[in-house]
């Protein structure tokens, strides 16, 4: 059943690709984010890892290298989060609120978690860049 919509979604994409109306290369560039893969997913995921084990050095390094191989909108926010929360828990709140606001840039709308909003560091300045849009 996948494979048959998959091959469903190929033929559909092969179709869009001739056309050029403005509609259809809005959906084209959809289409091709959603099976586009990036290059800093790998650091990304081990990253968000080294974070959970508590290596938060390690952890920074490979956030921000995935940052700057090229991450999906979703992803450059929760790499932004994570080193956020890095930078509060490591005492550079200034740090903390700048990955904040970038997190912001990339999604206005966006909220914490109830469990990481009620974190005694990081919460706070999460609300104060909210507070700065």
């Amino acid at each position: 059943m996948a494979f048959l919509r998959l091959v469903m979604a190929a033929a559909i994409a092969a179709i869009l690709l001739g056309c050029e109306s403005a509609p259809i290369k809005a959906l084209q560039e959809e289409f091709k984010s959603l099976f586009q893969l990036h290059k800093g997913e790998a650091d990304l995921a081990s990253g968000i890892k080294q974070y959970e084990d508590g290596n938060y050095s390690a952890a920074a390094r490979l956030l921000q290298s995935s940052l700057d191989q090229g991450l999906g909108r979703n992803d450059q926010v929760r790499a932004h989060k994570y080193l956020a929360f890095i930078h509060c828990i490591s005492g550079r709140e200034r740090r903390c609120r700048d990955e904040f606001r970038a997190v912001l840039k990339i999604d206005p709308s966006f909220e914490l978690a109830a469990n990481e909003a009620g974190h005694p560091i990081w919460g706070p300045a999460f609300r104060s860049a909210k507070g700065e849009q």
